[in-house]
């Protein structure tokens, strides 16, 4: 098979969608599975926590997988900065050019694991932050020394998955995301609970099975890349990595600075929501990590469908077809709307077998199951939210949108809930009045963001 760009085929919206479910379910599919990485964590610690007779591991999780996520998706965010870039050359038949953005984005995944992997291995700043008790703080530390290993690896990978949905081959992706989650149930279960000569190592077991699968990734990675013909004229391959470019680097810094900072904001608005919350007591956050994996399992389906919209946005940028920009855009945009009032009104009837479906305590069901009154409203604003401003770094708009995020999910979201949560605006709301202004700061992100789309469409049409 040749690397080609998709060709341009106008219509509605159905004939949209035709056009980003080949691409978006393989994300989707992918996306889930690393999704699925935190999910079996939460499930087994959850379950030795029972087990145990105390929530700490459970607490120590949800204050590390904080930390962790707000490392990652950061520096993640600078790395797809490839994207958006990669996609337009491809677009436009620069094979080879779009092939050393790879090489690029490579240097800097490293550069940037060198600081997050630090950040990692001393997390004192987090627990400083969640006030943290001895007994979780030093579950905490042996759950993120873990992940310090295992960030390396995730920022080449994702490197490798910037790159290949930018020229439309999201399966390869989904395949070995699907191959380190195979590794990766096992191994929790066997590090979690102990097997054979394995001790129990409760929630720090996590951490060493996700860095396992994650080097497994890269390697296989790398042998796709080599060895797979699709990727020849790219010219990935007869010298090595190639030298650090500084106009490269730079044109991706450039985008990816402000992606990666406008992905941490939204980032922490919502993982620091545990760090707070951690501090009205290990229930409390316990059923706050239960229904923040729900949330997050059903963001995959509008990442999915903002991943796929904006590829095929910055591919028809590439080729020079700026109607069809449009219309993919406009329509990402609505489809996965559409698909989130739905999917959220179903989890928001059935709130409560779902939760039970992750933890038979009586006490962490009742402080889960009030936050996920929310669900809907918060689904579809998230929805809104993300499709638009993929879409728009696809047209390399991406300093607008961070002061977007910077306003509504830090001082709507963050803020806010903070000060519902503890009492500063009137009596104390606990979690639940951090999730009202968690979806209220998602919810005028969602409108502001579609509102800059529109304005910037409507330029590319008088252009």
């Amino acid at each position: 098979m040749t690397a080609t760009a998709p060709l341009a085929a106008p219509g509605g919206l159905a004939a949209s969608a035709r056009r980003i479910a080949p691409l978006a379910w393989p994300v989707f599919v992918g996306q889930v599975a690393v999704l699925a990485f935190t999910t079996v964590d939460t499930v087994f610690v959850a379950r030795y926590a029972a087990a145990a007779g105390t929530p700490l591991d459970l607490a120590a999780l949800a204050v590390g997988a904080a930390a962790y996520v707000t490392v990652f998706i950061g520096l993640m965010g600078v790395v797809l900065g490839i994207g958006p870039i990669a996609g337009q050359l491809f677009g436009a038949g620069r094979h080879a050019q779009a092939g050393a953005q790879l090489h690029q984005a490579a240097w800097v995944a490293l550069a940037a694991s060198l600081a997050g992997s630090s950040a990692l291995a001393f997390p004192q700043p987090f627990l400083a932050l969640a006030q943290a008790e001895p007994a979780v703080a030093q579950r905490v530390h042996g759950y993120t020394s873990a992940l310090a290993v295992a960030l390396p690896a995730a920022l080449l990978f994702a490197a490798f998955r910037g790159f290949n949905i930018a020229v439309s081959r999201p399966k390869a992706v989904m395949a070995l995301q699907l191959g380190g989650l195979a590794l990766k149930v096992p191994l929790t279960a066997a590090l979690v609970f102990g097997a054979g000569p394995l001790p129990a190592l409760g929630v720090t077991g996590c951490g060493i099975a996700t860095a396992a699968a994650m080097w497994l990734q890269v390697a296989l990675a790398l042998a796709v890349l080599r060895r797979d013909r699709f990727y020849a004229p790219f010219a990935l391959w007869g010298r090595g990595l190639h030298a650090p470019s500084r106009a490269a680097i730079g044109a991706l810094l450039r985008l990816g600075v402000p992606m990666g900072l406008a992905t941490l904001i939204e980032v922490t608005s919502f993982s620091f929501m545990a760090i707070f919350i951690s501090r009205l007591g290990a229930t409390a956050v316990a059923g706050h990590q239960i229904a923040a994996n729900l949330m997050a399992l059903l963001f995959m389906l509008p990442l999915a469908i903002a991943n796929a919209s904006s590829a095929l946005v910055a591919q028809r940028i590439g080729a020079g077809d700026v109607a069809d920009a449009r219309r993919l855009g406009w329509h990402g945009l609505a489809l996965a709307v559409a698909l989130a009032a739905v999917v959220g009104g179903a989890v928001f009837a059935a709130r409560g077998p779902v939760v039970r479906a992750y933890t038979s305590d009586a006490a962490v069901i009742a402080a889960a199951l009030p936050l996920l009154a929310w669900a809907a409203l918060f689904h579809v604003a998230d929805a809104a939210q993300i499709v638009a401003a993929f879409v728009l770094r696809a047209w390399r708009v991406a300093v607008l949108p961070l002061a977007i995020y910077v306003l509504s999910l830090w001082g709507v979201g963050l803020g806010g809930g903070y000060a519902l949560a503890f009492g500063h605006l009137g009596a104390a709301a606990g979690a639940p009045g951090y999730w009202a202004a968690a979806t209220a700061g998602l919810t005028v992100a969602g409108l502001a963001l579609s509102a800059l789309l529109a304005v910037v469409l409507r330029r590319q049409r008088a252009v």
